[in-house]
């Protein structure tokens, strides 16, 4: 299954399973697994074996998520955003100035490797010694990235009851993140039928 890096940052915000919203970077211990877990979609832009964060790297990276949210919720109009946090999204112009700016604060260029025996390929070589802005750099390139590529037309966010999650859209008919969320959605569509035929009436949709 594809992983996007910006989707991953934005799925830091999640149903905790019991009815509220959890975020997994509400800790300095939390940001650094989240860093490690990441450790694949990372691979050349931090240190081998992840990063250990601090306080200012975690509030960095959350700011940077504020503004893709915002921006998820741009892709996904008119549409409902995810309602974690559709009461106080960040101005569209806004997000993209933070995430630009982001962007902008690692100075890289690519380097073309061709073998003698392959085809070429390019990496981006860092002139960044800070890890840290490496990182956040690197999230926002992946933000960039994946709203100006084919994948943000493919943007939803869940509409199952209680999920708060943004997801590509893998095939025509997919309508929730996850088969656990399709089953909570039909059981509670399946309860509210339930209820107007029980009230006698069309009731709320």
């Amino acid at each position: 299954m594809e992983r996007w890096l910006a989707l991953e940052l934005a799925s830091t915000i999640r149903h905790d399973g019991e009815g509220g919203v959890a975020d997994d970077l509400a800790t300095v211990r939390g940001t650094t697994h989240w860093i490690q877990e990441q450790g694949e979609l990372l691979a050349g832009h931090v240190p081998a074996g992840g990063l250990a964060a601090d306080e200012d790297l975690r509030l960095g990276i959350i700011e940077l998520r504020q503004a893709v949210r915002a921006l998820f919720a741009r892709a996904v109009s008119p549409a409902p955003p995810s309602p974690a946090d559709a009461h106080r999204l960040m101005a569209a112009d806004q997000a993209m100035a933070r995430l630009n700016t982001a962007a902008a604060r690692e100075q890289v260029a690519p380097q073309l490797d061709w073998p003698v025996e392959g085809v070429p390929t390019t990496r981006l070589l860092s002139a960044e010694n800070d890890p840290c802005v490496r990182l956040v750099a690197a999230l926002a390139r992946a933000a960039i990235d994946f709203l100006s590529g084919p994948q943000r037309t493919q943007l939803r966010s869940c509409t199952a009851p209680r999920c708060v999650r943004y997801f590509v859209k893998s095939h025509g008919r997919q309508e929730w993140c996850k088969p656990s969320c399709g089953n909570r959605a039909r059981a509670a569509r399946h309860y509210r039928h339930r209820r107007r035929a029980v009230d006698g009436g069309p009731g709320p949709s």
